[in-house]
């Protein structure tokens, strides 16, 4: 029996452990939850989402509980107090949404054709949810695939296990039947020999673009469909005529907020020659500001990254990039904490540039690369110089330039004048090897059901 255990980056100890089910044993979770489905998906729709938003609330309860639980399994300081403003916002904007994104379109209502297309629940929806925002990023799918009338088999990350039980037992709080939301432990092997199998009509996963790959490896032939949010490595443009100090304030917490581990987290920023020394002067300043420490300690700023090996990531591109050229403007030993493991200083590095991987490259941790740019041209060249296109950032007060440099970005989200945030309003998708799919807003919606048409001739 596989044995699935969460290493908590605080100290390094064994935080929680669960056997991961055998593929029998998995196979009748599916069987549960499709014999759950249809009656769920035949109740009206306000009573699925007053159930769906009962969650909610149950787990909002919990809240005490699950942001040191938080801190324990993937290290986010509790000074921010959990997920649960940003789960609030998605699901109760998803909620809103629902009887329009999911209402017949009548072409005709005549005396001669009635002629609609419906919206219907895909059936059982599979929910692979990665460590980093482990509530957030579940909401996104869960919260939907639930209201449309799925039902849902959530797999979460082996360092967050503990997440998936908590939105478990908030639903069955609220009501919700057996059978329409389950969590579950597998281990890799099991996952692909469930999707390979055709056990479920839609598969949601957010994570690495490796992890990816094998989603689609294993649904290839069973004609499943599939959303795949996986790579980021975001930028930022400061024009000439740029806020300095708020462009300063949101792109250094973009890039460092939660230790780097952003799915839309700043990576790499590009300042107009004219701004760059005086940028890059207040960045330093901002980023010795930050507390490293213990994530249970309110005085932390910065807490461990979610496993050592990630920060082993994140130092063995830093080191490259110095060893090619780069300078390091932080002192590692500012910051005590730096433990050589899973606790790592922020980094910002200058004299980088498109040769090094830590400017192409994923890095997911507390490091960016800052260059000087002389025009649109050349940062918009810089920004589409990537493998990834999740979000992108421009600082400017010229609201028709940022539209312009948008119309030219390979990117999912064009943000001007903030970065790293999710609008429940608008699709999250993204282009290249971030993936394909389309999560929140209305397009959310069309992901998680099916179009059936009606033609119906009258006598």
């Amino acid at each position: 029996m596989s044995i699935i255990r969460v290493i908590s980056p605080v100290d390094g100890s064994v935080y929680a452990e669960r056997a991961a089910l055998p593929l029998e044993a998995a196979q009748e979770v599916v069987a549960r939850g499709r014999a759950a489905q249809a009656a769920w998906a035949a109740l009206p729709l306000a009573a699925r989402i007053d159930t769906v938003m009962a969650g909610i609330a149950a787990l909002e309860a919990m809240a005490p509980d699950i942001v040191p639980e938080l801190a324990w399994q993937m290290g986010r300081p509790v000074r921010y107090g959990g997920e649960f403003g940003g789960v609030r916002e998605r699901a109760a904007y998803m909620a809103q949404i629902a009887p329009t994104a999911l209402a017949d379109e009548v072409v005709e209502d005549s005396d001669r054709f009635t002629r609609l297309l419906a919206r219907e629940a895909q059936g059982v929806v599979f929910v692979i949810a990665p460590w980093n925002y482990p509530y957030l990023t579940a909401v996104n799918t869960v919260v939907p695939a639930l209201i449309a009338g799925n039902a849902v088999v959530l797999k979460h990350a082996s360092q967050t296990l503990l997440a998936g039980e908590r939105l478990a037992a908030a639903f069955e709080q609220a009501g919700l039947p057996e059978g329409v939301f389950q969590n579950i432990t597998l281990d890799h092997a099991t996952t692909e020999a469930l999707i390979a199998g055709r056990s479920f009509d839609f598969v949601n996963f957010t994570g690495s673009v490796g992890g990816g790959r094998a989603i689609e490896r294993a649904a290839a032939g069973t004609f499943t469909a599939t959303g795949l949010e996986l790579g980021g490595k975001d930028p930022g443009y400061v024009r000439a005529d740029a806020d300095l100090d708020a462009a300063v304030e949101g792109l250094m917490d973009g890039a460092m907020f939660n230790s780097g581990q952003c799915c839309c987290g700043i990576e790499r920023i590009y300042v107009h020659e004219s701004l760059f020394d005086a940028f890059v002067e207040k960045a330093v300043a901002w980023v010795r500001g930050q507390r490293l420490g213990n994530p249970l300690e309110q005085e932390t700023t910065m807490g461990p990254m979610a496993h050592a090996r990630f920060a082993a990531i994140v130092r063995d591109q830093i080191a490259e990039a110095v060893e090619m050229g780069a300078r390091a403007l932080i002192d590692v030993a500012e910051f005590p904490a730096d433990d050589g493991g899973a606790y790592l200083a922020p980094q910002i590095l200058v004299d980088v540039n498109h040769e090094m991987r830590v400017m192409r490259e994923e890095s997911f941790g507390p490091v960016v690369g800052i260059m000087p740019v002389a025009d649109d041209a050349q940062a918009i060249a810089l920004m589409n110089d990537c493998a990834y296109g999740l979000t992108a950032s421009i600082w400017t007060r010229d609201a028709g330039a940022a539209r312009r440099i948008g119309a030219q970005l390979q990117t999912g989200t064009v943000f001007m004048n903030r970065c790293d945030y999710l609008d429940p309003a608008l699709c999250w998708t993204g282009c290249k090897d971030t993936g394909r799919g389309a999560a929140l807003s209305s397009l959310g919606y069309l992901a998680l059901t099916r179009a059936k048409s009606y033609h119906l001739k009258k006598a």
